[in-house]
């Protein structure tokens, strides 16, 4: 079974909230991990997505210190669309 990890950063121009994380994050830019295995048995190569984590400020520490929380892909995306259309206020 092959894994592959996708990163990317995701910029959220207001502070926001995500399903897993139970307190209010920062504005700012964040990296987003995506684990995804190879799906076997096919004629093409195909992924599937099964992780998704973002790297978030340590809550209660000072400075630099993070962690990486394991988020939901809809999760993400429905703060993404809350962040999104918040500007427009």
């Amino acid at each position: 079974m092959t894994i592959r990890s996708r990163r990317e950063v995701v910029v959220f121009k207001h502070p926001f909230r995500i399903r897993g994380i139970d307190r209010l994050l920062p504005a700012g830019d964040y990296e987003v991990i995506t684990d995804e295995e190879a799906i076997d048995g096919l004629s093409f190569e195909a992924f599937r997505r099964v992780a998704t984590m973002i790297i978030v400020p340590k809550e209660g520490a000072r400075g630099l210190a993070m962690e990486m929380v394991s988020i939901g892909s809809v999760d993400l995306a429905d703060a993404q669309r809350i962040d999104a259309s918040a500007s427009h206020d």
